[in-house]
């Protein structure tokens, strides 16, 4: 057979494995700092960049599309020139990718903390990133589908699979997402409203995590894991197995986010139907990797990279196993608005996506360089501290999450609340957010140990940019020795990305249509109408400020809730609002009926220091709420843009909207200077206030 020498490009996976320890060690710091921030307030530094809501977002993207976004393309650029036995199809769409993703994630560490956000969770960046977010992943899938059509190797290898699968649908769950109608520059409002857009959220929001830190994962598992065990991969039949049935399962489970909510139940008897199957494909997976390593275990008690990659893929069926354990609506009524959400995905991130990486890493920087490893035993160190952090960290959530849950739910003898002050179930977890904090600084000690080692490692050998190989100038016609009906599908890329794209959109189509076309499923309510120009815009701020982060907006139809918020939430009273603001964790009380419950003094005190009318409260001052001006430059837009999306303001309203919005603040700014209080009403906390007493109010409600 005629041979050609192929140079694989090291420099790309070289670019990514650096970039992926820099944002990794950043996003890690944000983590931890905002880790601190729970348990004491002063660590928010009376600054609103630093605030807790500014910065979790901040957190969430550097560590899910800056760390784990990098390694996911450092190992896919690595192991896929070695599967096609080709170069990448293009050095320049790979330099263009690179920096055209690290131009997105610093457009992220700059909007985020200055307030520019839509609201939606893994999900925040504003319409213009979000374009260019779109331009690059054509970019990058361009590259990949390229290099795979032009391989030299017939057969395309089980991580090739997930490698496709999760360019075709992170695209398909983006665009759908982020669908939104511009207002200006930086701000945008979701076509989606209320119900709808919480069901697209959610649908993208847990799937992001299916097809972005679970498919391409699992792609980077079965090629990185038997190369380190030197042992092929357990059944090749399993993989078969575990691939298209995780990726039809993945894409129903988003409702299982909304138990108890104002989703339509069908919606939410399906996400747990399909989270309960789930199990099975995800199961298959971690155990084909696990088994991989048989007749290895010797190894693994010597070789860190073994042990972080064992533990990871632990982790992983760890983490699977919980997610349709957690969909089940008696758990979710536990579970749910809890820190023990927060430790399920850390579980998740910390464990599955943290240690396979670092694993990698290890693997391919000595062999990137042609040298050894610097030190095995920092090697090992890592991995122990690394293990300890991740223990320390979920365990404790584990334990607050349970306590939070259970006090909520708590009545005493004679049928009352026994914790009606949502504060004494805060303070009651303050420990477990410090012990938590101490889990994260142990995490990201072992990272600063990781890239020490790594710099060390490289600076000892010299980066091979260019690795030659002797490959087969073109494959071989012949059967394989082994012919299934699965293997003619293997050899056609294209065909196989039409196929998943298909089997993925399937379950996304069953749940999204009917929820759109079918007007009975979002019943409405007469007595609900839209935001005044002050409570919009005061709703805008609200968002900024990243209040959705610790205060959920949907009563629960339990009776510790009701007897706790009010009325239970119901699907029409949301039909205005873009974004809808459901949250998914309550560090403080629910929010959805809080109109009218306190007079403007008390919102205007606490606003101000939180603890002057709540001791012992953890949340952040927001003084410059008292001294930033009311933003009515785009005001007209807004209203213009809202009607554009349905909302039923009167014809040519937006001329008449600064007016109403200046008549409504005047008038709450009179009845707050009535009581000595220093109010402006240019000022934004105005329109806050006026925000909150809206909410809730819309429909009658028993107090």
């Amino acid at each position: 057979m005629e041979m050609v020498t192929v140079k694989y490009d090291n420099k790309i996976v070289r670019n990514f494995a650096v970039a992926t320890m820099v944002w990794g060690a950043v996003g890690m710091l944000v983590g931890l700092i905002i880790a601190l921030e729970m348990f004491e307030p002063a660590f928010n530094a009376r600054l609103q960049f630093l605030t807790f809501g500014r910065m979790r977002p901040l957190h969430t993207n550097a560590v899910i599309f800056a760390f784990v976004g990098n390694g996911i393309f450092m190992g896919l650029y690595y192991s896929l020139q070695r599967l096609c036995k080709a170069r990448m199809l293009s050095d320049l769409l790979s330099t263009i990718h690179f920096w055209g993703w690290q131009a997105i994630i610093v457009c992220a560490a700059i909007t985020l903390p200055l307030g520019f956000t839509t609201g939606k969770e893994y999900a925040e960046l504003e319409w213009p990133i979000d374009l260019a977010i779109t331009v690059i992943w054509v970019v990058f899938a361009v590259n990949v589908i390229g290099t795979i059509i032009r391989r030299r190797e017939k057969h395309m290898y089980v991580a090739i699979w997930f490698y496709l699968a999760t360019i075709v649908t992170v695209a398909v769950l983006h665009i759908v997402n982020s669908i939104e109608l511009p207002v200006s520059f930086l701000k945008s409002y979701p076509v989606y409203a209320g119900v709808q857009d919480a069901l697209v959220q959610w649908w993208y929001g847990h799937n992001a995590v299916a097809f972005f830190l679970t498919t391409p994962y699992l792609g980077l598992m079965y090629y990185f894991l038997p190369k380190a065990a030197n042992r092929p991969v357990y059944s090749y039949r399993l993989s078969i197995i575990h691939f298209w049935s995780l990726i039809f399962l993945y894409i129903w489970a988003g409702p299982h986010h909304l138990l108890y909510t104002a989703l339509p139940d069908w919606a939410q008897s399906l996400g747990t139907a399909f989270s309960i199957m789930l199990l099975a494909p995800s199961w298959g997976g971690a155990i084909n990797g696990l088994l991989t390593v048989r007749g290895a275990w010797d190894k693994v008690r010597e070789d860190a990279v073994l042990k972080f990659m064992v533990v990871a893929v632990t982790a992983y069926g760890m983490a699977t196993f919980e997610g349709p354990l957690l969909s089940l609506k008696n758990v979710n009524a536990i579970s749910h608005y809890t820190d023990w959400t927060i430790s399920h995905v850390h579980i998740g991130a910390l464990g599955w996506n943290g240690f396979l990486t670092f694993g990698i890493l290890y693997w391919l920087v000595p062999k990137m360089w042609n040298t050894t490893l610097y030190s095995k035993k920092l090697a090992n160190l890592h991995f122990w501290i690394g293990t300890l952090g991740i223990v320390v960290y979920a365990s404790a959530l584990y334990w607050a999450g349970i306590t939070q849950s259970l006090m909520w739910k708590q009545f005493t003898q004679f049928g009352v609340l026994q914790y009606p002050n949502f504060l004494e179930t805060v303070v009651q977890i303050l420990p477990f957010y410090m012990i938590r904090a101490l889990g994260g600084l142990l995490y990201l000690v072992g990272v600063h140990i990781m890239i020490y080692n790594l710099i060390r490692t490289a600076r000892q050998g010299k980066l091979v940019c260019d690795e030659e190989v002797q490959v087969p100038s073109h494959w071989e016609d012949g059967q394989p020795v082994k012919q299934n009906r699965h293997r003619w599908i293997e050899k056609r890329p294209i065909q196989f990305a039409l196929v998943a794209t298909v089997v993925v959109l399937i379950g996304g189509l069953v749940e999204l249509v009917p929820t759109f076309l079918v007007k009975t499923n979002i019943p409405t309510i007469a007595s609900v109408k839209p935001y005044t120009p002050l409570e919009l815009q005061g709703r805008d701020i609200y968002v900024r400020e990243g209040c959705y982060t610790c205060h959920s907006q949907m009563v629960r139809p339990f009776r510790s809730e009701t007897e706790r918020y009010g009325e239970y939430s119901k699907a029409g009273e949301f039909v205005y609002d873009h974004p809808f603001q459901w949250g998914s964790k309550r560090t403080g009380p629910d929010l959805h009926r809080i109109g009218g419950k306190y007079p403007n003094l008390w919102h205007f005190m606490h606003m101000e220091d939180p603890r002057s009318v709540s001791p012992g409260s953890i949340m952040p001052v927001y003084s410059w709420l008292y001294t930033q001006e009311i933003d009515t430059s785009i005001v007209g837009s807004k209203i213009r843009a809202m009607q554009s999306l349905g909302v039923p303001y009167p014809k040519e309203y937006d001329r008449q909207a600064v007016a109403d919005m200046r008549a409504q603040a005047a008038g709450i700014a009179a009845d707050l200077q009535k009581q000595n209080a220093p109010a402006d009403p240019d000022k934004e906390i105005i329109a806050v206030i006026a925000y909150l007493q809206r909410l809730g109010t819309d429909i009658a409600v028993h107090r």
